[in-house]
């Protein structure tokens, strides 16, 4: 009998091992089997095997974390290891208000549910709240939230599910809507004895620090995304008995759908002490602290095979970077990335420390509030000894600054094309390569990106800009370090470095940062400047600061900062690297600006044939050199 394969999965390839091993039995030995009915029965048989070993390759990579790809299998085993995928997150706006109020009870409650309604894009969305916020009653007045405190009303609709619990049976408590906030699930259990909802039981992530009478419940995701509400079993948390009463209270979102709204109009409902319901004497005025944000989808497939291992090694405690990295994105699931730097990397030393840095889904910067919430939440993973602080993201932007020169003879519409290649540098800009902490820009796949986007285009002339916004201090005397991570590329004349307008205290002009090199060129010595009439400079201020152009790293001393000509209190400050690779330090996030880039398209005279001696290559616009003459940032 000949020698078999059983691995192979090529139609073909089965068709010939089934004749094979027919031919090797000696009823079959001269049996024509091309030619004869039989070759029916081997291309059913071959068929057969076939499906079957392509359905058992299946059943075992679904068996397989790293290989299974159906979302529910991912989700199961990633549940074998402990980890429960994020749900939706619904979008969270912070507001206060005041209620006026005739009441003759000192506390007023806001009862869960709606609270109030905002719109963005033409589309209004819902916000509630998951349990009730009472404040005291001071001249007929209630204040809900302030400007340090905050309420926070999450997107979405109120929904309220009841169990009765008979453990007679294998019971289970699954929420119907896949489309739940889990963080918002509130769970009561009522007893004969009790009144009202009953006790609040806890959300817990593990077993760990808990007995048979602890009160609290774990979550699991289930078939078609929805979740499963578990209780204690009488040994780790309380276990439920016979006519218990389960009442289990969550908001419904939208998820990033929900993400804009500033504008609220207030919905809510208002109690007193005897749960009556009480009717503000006017209408109630909603204040904005900050706008719904922060609103997402299901973790995918892809994140849950990512951070699912790295969670389980890390144990429930933060000691390694991806200790830090798992922890995070499952405490705080906006996060997108996460840098963390121990202390003794920092200069100077700041042992005992670890500095982290995110960089959220939405938006630059993570709120105080969400930076305190999430050390709140590190203190039961942190090792005894250890601080943890939360820094502000430091963006590394690269820009361009492209010449690209087409044939005119070659292409229809040259909008078109300039439109085509600033789509293709957009897909560029979100490869995995940059938007991340650490991450490189490689010029030259930028180059061949362009030159690639279309047969009409002959070259690219493309120098490259690298910027950090500086978020001053107004009217604060302070000092600023902004590190770049790159080596500044210097012309002996200055102006290497480059910013956006700001004034300053005893200055009405608007001024400018500018650079003068040292004779080693090493260092600079920044000057504050101002333009006059006839763009003729003025020193406002000698020895504002220093720059290191071997590090990349810019010093602006002592200083005060009234205004600035960017919004959102910003200096945009911008070098020309020495390389045209750029790269971002271990706590720097770097990304391709396309928005700030400048895409010029240049017809080239040369190829269609309009100058055929050449002497067009002179003009100033196929040059590539850093220096464009400019003061100031543009």
């Amino acid at each position: 009998m000949p020698y078999t394969q059983f691995t192979n999965l090529d139609f073909d390839q089965i068709k010939v091992q089934i004749r094979e091993y027919l031919r090797g039995n000696s009823n079959f030995t001269d049996f024509d089997f091309e030619g004869s009915n039989f070759s029916v029965l081997i291309d059913t048989l071959a068929y057969n095997t076939y499906i079957n070993a392509f359905n058992a390759n299946l059943v075992v990579n679904e068996s397989f974390l790293d290989s299974a790809t159906v979302r529910e299998n991912v989700v199961s085993l990633a549940r074998n290891i402990g980890y429960i995928p994020r749900s939706r997150t619904a979008a969270r706006a912070k507001i206060k208000f005041e209620v006026p109020t005739d009441t003759s009870s000192s506390i007023l409650t806001l009862e869960p549910g709606l609270v109030c309604v905002g719109a963005a894009d033409n589309t209004s969305y819902r916000f509630s709240v998951p349990e009730r916020i009472t404040a005291t009653v001071k001249n007929k007045k209630a204040v809900f939230g302030d400007d340090t405190n905050p309420i926070t009303v999450f997107q979405g609709s109120y929904l309220t599910r009841q169990f009765s619990v008979d453990t007679s049976i294998d019971q289970r408590y699954i929420l119907d809507n896949p489309n739940i906030d889990t963080s918002t699930v509130r769970v009561y259990v009522s007893g004969a004895n009790d009144t009202g909802l009953g006790r609040e039981f806890k959300h817990i992530d593990n077993i760990l620090n808990i007995d048979k009478y602890s009160e609290v419940f774990l979550m699991q995701e289930v078939q078609e995304n929805r979740y499963e509400i578990m209780f204690g079993d009488g040994y780790f948390g309380k276990e439920l008995e016979t006519g218990n009463i389960v009442t289990v209270r969550y908001i419904v979102t939208d998820g990033s759908s929900g993400n804009g709204p500033s504008l609220f109009d207030f919905q809510g409902n208002f109690t007193d002490t005897t749960n009556i319901r009480v009717i503000p004497t006017a209408s109630v005025a909603i204040s904005t602290i900050q706008k719904a944000s922060n609103g997402g989808g299901v973790e995918d497939v892809k994140s849950i095979k990512y951070f699912a291992p790295r969670l389980y090694s890390a144990q429930y405690r933060a000691v390694t970077s991806r200790d830090y990295e798992a922890i995070i994105q499952s405490i705080y699931p906006s996060t997108e990335s996460v840098a963390v730097v121990g202390g003794e990397e920092l200069s100077p030393p700041r042992f005992g420390t670890v500095q982290i840095s995110i960089k959220p889904k939405n938006g630059t910067y993570v709120s105080d509030f969400d930076k305190q919430q999430i050390l709140n939440k590190l203190k039961s993973y942190s090792i005894a000894g250890i601080r943890q602080s939360i820094i502000d993201l430091k963006v590394l932007y690269v820009e361009l600054d492209s010449n690209i020169y087409y044939n005119l003879s070659q292409t229809a519409s040259v909008d078109n094309l300039k439109t085509n290649v600033t789509s293709a540098l957009s897909n560029y800009s979100n490869d995995v390569d940059m938007n991340r902490f650490g991450g490189r820009f490689k010029y030259s796949k930028v180059l061949q990106l362009i030159d690639r986007v279309d047969n009409s285009i002959t070259s690219n002339i493309t120098r490259i800009r690298i910027r950090r916004d500086m978020k001053v201090l107004k009217n604060q005397f302070a000092q600023y370090e902004l590190c770049f991570g790159n080596k500044f590329h210097v012309s002996p004349n200055g102006l290497n470095i480059k910013s956006t307008g700001f004034r300053i205290a005893g200055e009405s002009s608007v001024v400018y940062l500018t650079d003068a090199p040292t004779s080693d060129i090493r260092y600079g010595i920044l000057s504050v400047v101002k333009l006059g009439e006839n763009n003729e400079k003025t020193v406002v201020a000698r020895e504002a600061g220093t720059v290191d152009y071997m590090k990349g790293e810019i010093i602006l001393n002592t200083i005060n900062i009234v205004s600035t000509v960017e919004p959102n209190d910003i200096i945009e400050i911008q070098a020309f690297p020495e390389s045209n690779d750029v790269v971002g330090l271990k706590d720097l996030y770097l990304t391709l600006d396309i928005s700030n880039s400048r895409i010029n398209m240049v017809k080239d005279v040369i190829a269609s044939g309009e100058d055929i001696s050449g002497v067009s290559f002179t003009r100033d616009y196929y040059t590539s050199s850093y220096s464009n003459g400019s003061l100031e940032r543009k």
